[in-house]
């Protein structure tokens, strides 16, 4: 095998520092043991007897290849030694031991006659010249890191004072091009208070982060803290990003367990990490268990739920997962991502409109899918209100269809992932939504051989849709950050959470239920838009402006998760709720979806108030109250 040049280079320059070590040992070894002489007799020269400096002109190269051969034994010419640390501490202890060994057996050798005292003091001298020139590295590096503090680029403030912590400080000053600087620690252990860390100081608690910002000229502070539970994290957070400096955190356990990631690949704090929400413990076992040796489907499997949805099925070994989706890049990239991460799975990725229903009870048809994930849908309030004809003809009958060639073709579980916003709906797209979940409960009646349900819930961080990737493109590059209102208040919950708990819902379903996730506390989008900005290390109107747009057609302040009449029932799971069904005329409910079908693909200008006839909650005249 050919080297390149760089690393013809990279070898020649290892030589190099290699055969300076060895070197540096052999002068060491031999100055230790002349030096050692010379204290004996006091340090006057003439006062050695010649027979002493003869027998140590003998003595010094045995004892020097003795001792590099016990070196390269021991592997201290093998370690990285700018990471030096106790295992390299150890590693010489271990080699001088037997060093000691070696030193003993010559003091009894007639031609290395000299006084005892110069043995044990050579032995003591080339023991600590060997240990400083191994360390020298470290140290050196440590000057010249102390010396750099004041052009370093980023002057850092540690949050947490633990093995993380420690990593974190490590790694910065292992990295040659470090682009940041430890200056303090804080940690609210009072045990750990005045104490050190790898050199530096843990000078107070989380409460005390402001003063110390201003105390050591601090523009970023870490979260060393991954085991931290999300209320104390969120209590911390919101302690940074009142010092104008950027906020960033190392992973959390469950990345660092699950996803191989290393604390000290350090990243931004996430705008979920404000809300403060523990992490959702659902029931595993049973969900695997629905879904192990089963052909499931997901439609919209592309999409930002349906590829999270493709994401957790695929974990309990399904017999085979059909990706179902019509934006091809979409499906594509989660199909990939499945080979990669789960090969052994039995994967069918297909592109379809659910609108085409020849195209699934094809797929149905050939494919026998036991259970269906429909999250096909237009979701965007926005662009459905100017395309209202589109949201009908994709998310009511496309779900419409669907539903009836589950029921067609045996599957025996369907489940609707519906929204919020089809409660009290005044957009088009929550209308569409609320008729798709009128069909799941009408479906429910007809079929009952099929257990029909739906899962209802708010916006999701990360989604397509999210506010939060327009927040930080906008604010990457340098503002405005747009808000439609200052009032405007949302629900929020991240991708996987949602996910898993629509998993366990189905669990729950015996037909026709709309089940209902706990959001959480309601957020404004403005306070979440202010506190990127914070997050980021710059002020909201001052590095970058916050302007309000006005709401957009369809937008509503707030949004609601149930309506009066369908009540509420526990289930085993405290964040998974079921609305029960509210009754209506099945038969007229499918004149109607016929009526609304003809109308859209002839295009008319009235389906709102067509759509609103069908259904009665939804007013899109209080579509900005």
């Amino acid at each position: 095998m050919q080297l390149n040049k760089s690393e013809l280079g990279k070898d020649s320059s290892y030589r190099k520092r290699l055969l300076l070590i060895v070197l540096a040992d052999i002068v060491c070894i031999a100055f230790s043991y002349l030096f050692a002489l010379w204290v004996r007799f006091d340090f006057v020269l003439s006062n050695i007897e010649a027979k002493y400096l003869i027998n140590l002109t003998w003595f010094i190269p045995v004892i020097v290849l003795i001792s590099i051969f016990v070196y390269y034994f021991m592997r201290l010419y093998h370690s990285i030694w700018i990471f030096a640390s106790v295992n390299e501490l150890i590693s010489i202890i271990e080699a001088y031991l037997i060093l000691l060994v070696a030193v003993v057996l010559c003091s009894f050798i007639p031609r290395f006659n000299l006084p005892r005292s110069v043995f044990l003091m050579g032995y003591f001298f080339s023991g600590v010249s060997c240990v400083a020139i191994r360390f020298m590295y470290r140290f050196l590096r440590y000057i010249n890191l102390d010396n750099s503090k004041e052009t370093c680029g980023e002057r850092v403030l540690l949050v947490g004072a633990g093995s993380s912590a420690r990593e974190v400080i490590k790694a910065s000053r292992s990295n040659p091009n470090h682009d940041f600087e430890v200056e303090a620690l804080v940690d609210d252990n009072p045990d750990k208070y005045k104490r050190y860390l790898e050199g530096i100081q843990i000078e107070g608690n989380s409460h005390t982060i402001p003063e110390l910002v201003k105390k050591h000229h601090i523009n970023k502070i870490i979260l060393a803290m991954p085991g931290a539970s999300a209320q104390d994290k969120k209590a911390i957070i919101n302690i940074c990003k009142e010092t104008n400096c950027k906020v960033q955190t190392v992973p959390s356990m469950a990345q660092i367990v699950n996803e191989d990631v290393k604390v000290s690949k350090i990243r931004d704090v996430e705008i979920e990490e404000l809300l403060g929400r523990e992490v959702t413990h659902i029931n595993l076992e049973e969900i695997y268990k629905s879904l192990e040796n089963r052909v499931v489907m997901v439609t919209g499997g592309g999409g930002s739920i349906g590829s999270e949805l493709c994401r957790q099925i695929a974990r309990a070994k399904p017999k085979q997962l059909i990706i179902f989706d019509i934006y091809e890049n979409n499906a594509y990239s989660i199909q990939q991502e499945l080979k990669r991460k789960v090969p052994d799975l039995n994967l069918v990725t297909l592109i379809g409109s659910v609108r085409n229903t020849k195209r699934v009870d094809s797929v149905l048809d050939k494919y026998r899918p036991e259970i269906i994930f429909h999250a096909a849908a237009h979701k965007h309030v926005p662009l459905m209100e100017d395309s209202p004809n589109e949201s009908i003809k994709n998310n009511v009958m496309g779900t419409y269809k669907v539903a009836q060639a589950a029921a067609r073709y045996g599957v025996k579980r369907f489940l609707l992932i519906s929204t919020d916003k089809a409660v009290n709906p005044t957009n088009i797209m929550g209308a569409s939504k609320r008729l798709c979940e009128m069909v799941i409960q009408m479906m429910s009646r007809k079929h009952p051989e099929t257990i029909y349900m739906a899962v209802r819930f708010g916006n999701v961080l990360g989604s397509n849709g999210s506010v939060i990737p327009l927040f930080k493109k906008q604010i990457a590059e340098g503002g405005p950050v747009t808000v439609t209102d200052p009032n405007i208040i949302r629900y929020f919950m991240t991708i996987p959470e949602a996910v898993s708990l629509v998993l366990e819902a189905s669990l729950y379903a015996k037909g026709g239920e709309i089940f209902v996730l706990d959001m959480g506390e309601p957020v404004k989008i403005d306070d979440m838009a202010r506190n990127l900005i914070k997050l980021s290390g710059l002020t909201p109107d001052v590095d970058i402006k916050v302007e309000y747009t006005g709401l957009r057609p369809g937008e509503k302040l707030y949004e609601e998760l149930l309506m009066d009449e369908e009540g509420m029932t526990k289930t085993e799971n405290k964040l998974i709720f079921i609305g029960h069904p509210i009754k209506m005329d099945d038969q007229q409910f499918e004149k109607d979806l016929a009526y609304i079908d003809e109308a859209s693909y002839q295009e008319v200008n009235d389906i709102k108030e067509i759509v609103q006839k069908i259904v009665p909650t939804y007013h899109p005249d209080l579509e900005t109250k």
